[in-house]
């Protein structure tokens, strides 16, 4: 759904960071790496301390850079293959430290073992989600598609944790948490029978002739 809205931002809103990086000599890899330990940092320093709101934003701020590098590469023609692996590892860290923080908030301030479980959940699955696709294409098959994809993941989280922070509603992040449990869980379970299909196909194709 978000990515419908993905060009506004890039060619819109976050051009004169593109064009400023882009004259002060910035890489784009560069670009990836301060968003990730931004987002790390906010995620596992804010949340741990009961600090959601602070956290969310801090976390805001830098998952920006996610639009701004891809851009910036466009625009140089510093795209390459490196970019993307860079990109795509580093975005594994940024998830996997959001929904750490929340495990930490649950252990610590939260004070709440389900959620906490359900947190971690959140952080396995997330990962198995991306390493499906990986692994699918790395063997010549498709995996893509599925319930939510990582930008609505992470916007889903992130505003649910904000608003029940603003207005003490903690319930919000509850029901986000569930939210995105069940959506991982379609989404994975989208992509293996995807590439099922896809396998017995092949598969099943030398036997055939």
């Amino acid at each position: 759904m978000l990515e419908r809205f993905k060009g506004f931002w890039q060619g819109v809103v976050l051009m004169p960071f593109v064009r400023l990086f882009l004259r002060l000599g910035i890489s784009p890899d560069a670009v990836t790496l301060v968003g990730t330990l931004g987002v790390a940092a906010g995620a596992l320093i804010f949340f741990p301390q009961g600090m959601l709101l602070t956290g969310v934003l801090v976390i805001t701020a830098f998952v920006f850079s996610d639009l701004v590098d891809g851009q910036m590469a466009r625009l140089s023609g510093r795209t390459s293959k490196f970019g993307a692996f860079w990109d795509s590892t580093l975005d594994r860290i940024g998830d996997g430290a959001v929904f750490g923080g929340l495990v930490l908030y649950f252990a610590g301030p939260g004070d709440n073992y389900l959620y906490l479980c359900l947190s971690l959940y959140c952080v396995v699955m997330g990962a198995v989600t991306s390493y499906a696709r990986a692994r699918a294409e790395s063997l010549g098959m498709d995996a893509r598609g599925g319930v939510a994809e990582r930008a609505d993941r992470l916007v889903l989280i992130l505003v649910a944790t904000g608003l029940g922070a603003i207005f003490g509603l903690e319930w919000f992040t509850y029901v986000a948490l569930w939210i995105l449990a069940v959506a991982n869980t379609a989404t994975v379970v989208f992509r293996i029978r995807k590439v099922h299909r896809q396998a017995v196909a092949a598969d099943a194709g030398p036997a055939t002739v």
